[in-house]
C-alpha cells in the first residue's frame, strides 16, 4: 500500500553560518524602533537547536523565521544552535546566554536528553518558559529537578519499527542486519535504536551489530566501512537519521560486496531523495521537522500568556519510499 506523502522543504542553507556565529535575532531591526516602545513589550523567544550543519535543522530554523516574519507584531525570536550533535557545552551555554538575555521563553532541541536538564531548570528558576522539541528529555532527570517540560515530536520508536518493518518485506527471511545509532544518550537515538530492535525481534532477522556514528555522515561512512569488512553478510543497515544513511550509502558503494544493501534512515533530508529515487536509500521516515520549531513557539507563546496546560503533544510521521517520491512528482505534475 502506497503511503500519502506532503512535504514542504525551504532551501536556506545559507542558514548554515549560524554554525559559525551560533546567534541570529529576528523581529529585533533598528528601523522597527529596537527595544523602545511597542518592541519592548513583544515577548521574546529563543530557539536554540542542535547542528547547524545538519539539513533538518536548518530547515526548522527557516521555517521559524518564516513564522516569525508573518507575526512580526506578536514576537522577536533568536534562532541558534551549534556545530556538532556532540557539543553539549556549547548548547548548555547557549541556555546560559539567552537566560543572561532575558528571553521569555526557550524552545530547544536538546543534544543530549540528560545534559540539558540542569541548564533548564536554572532558566525555570529565572521565569523562563521552556518547550522541548524534537529529542525528548529524560523524565528522570527532570524529576529530579521537580520540572515539568512539555514535549513536542513524533513517536520514534513506533517511525523506526515501521521503517524496518518496510524493509524486511523487501528481503528475504532472516536478513543479517547493522544498526547505526545516533549519539547514544539522547532519547530519540534510544527509541529509535528500539524500535529497530523491535522490528528485527518480529521479523526474525539477524542483528549482526549495532554500533554508534553519532548522526554524523562521515563518522557513518567510516563506521559502516569498517563493519563491512567484517560482517560482508550484512544484508540491510538501519541508519537512526539520513545523514547516517548517506555516510553508509557513501561506504556501500565503495564496498567489494557480491550482493546489494539495503538502507533505511530516518528524517526524509532532501539529500536523501536522489538516493531513494535510484534505490541505493531504500526508505526514509518523515517527522514533519519543519514544523516543531513552529509549534513549539506556538505554544511558548501561549505559555507566555498562561492560555496553556504543560502536556505532550505527539506529531505525526511516515514511511516515506521511492513509490512516494514517485507519487510526489505525479501530482506536482498534474497540478
Amino acid at each position: 500500500m502506497k503511503r500519502m506523502f506532503r512535504r514542504r522543504f525551504i532551501g536556506r542553507f545559507g542558514l548554515l553560518a549560524l554554525a559559525t556565529s551560533l546567534l541570529a535575532v529576528v523581529g529585533c531591526r533598528p528601523e522597527d524602533g529596537g527595544e523602545d516602545g511597542a518592541d519592548a513589550a513583544k515577548p521574546k523567544v529563543a530557539l536554540i537547536m542542535k547542528s547547524l550543519a545538519n539539513e533538518f535543522f536548518v530547515t526548522m530554523a527557516a521555517a521559524a523565521e518564516d513564522h516569525q516574519e508573518q507575526h512580526q507584531a506578536d514576537y522577536e525570536l533568536i534562532v541558534n544552535g551549534i556545530k556538532n550533535e556532540s557539543d553539549l557545552a556549547q548548547q548548555v551555554a547557549l541556555v546560559d546566554q539567552m537566560i543572561g538575555v532575558g528571553v521569555d521563553a526557550i524552545v530547544i532541541a536538546p543534544a543530549d536528553s540528560k545534559a540539558l536538564v540542569p541548564a533548564l531548570a536554572r532558566a525555570r528558576d529565572g521565569g523562563v518558559h521552556v518547550v522541548n522539541i524534537d529529542n525528548r528529555l529524560d523524565a528522570d532527570v527532570l524529576g529530579e529537578y521537580d520540572l515539568v517540560v512539555p514535549f513536542i515530536g513524533p513517536n520514534n520508536r513506533k517511525g523506526a519499527r515501521e521503517a524496518a518493518l518496510f524493509a524486511f518485506e523487501q528481503l528475504p527471511d532472516g536478513a543479517n542486519v547493522v544498526i547505526l545509532e545516533g549519539v547514544t544518550t539522547a532519547q530519540n537515538a534510544i527509541d529509535r535504536r528500539m524500535g529497530f530492535e523491535d522490528a528485527v525481534a518480529a521479523s526474525g532477522a539477524n542483528l549482526v551489530t549495532k554500533q554508534s556514528a553519532a548522526w554524523d555522515q562521515t563518522k557513518a561512512a567510516e563506521v559502516t566501512a569498517a563493519i563491512l569488512v567484517s560482517h560482508p553478510e550484512t544484508q540491510l543497515i538501519l541508519a537512526a537519521n539520513d545523514n547516517m544513511a548517506l555516510g553508509a550509502a557513501s561506504a556501500v558503494s565503495f564496498a567489494d560486496l557480491d550482493h546489494d544493501v539495503a538502507i533505511v534512515g530516518f528524517d526524509n533530508i532532501s539529500a536523501v531523495h536522489p538516493l531513494l529515487k535510484d534505490g541505493r536509500i531504500l526508505a526514509t521516515v518523515e517527522q514533519y521537522g519543519d514544523q516543531f520549531a513552529v509549534n513549539g513557539i506556538e505554544l511558548a507563546l501561549d505559555m507566555i500568556k498562561g492560555q496553556s496546560e504543560l502536556v505532550d503533544r505527539e506529531t505525526p510521521l511516515v514511511v516515506i519510499s521511492q513509490a512516494d517520491l514517485e507519487d510526489q512528482n505525479e501530482q506536482s505534475t498534474t497540478q
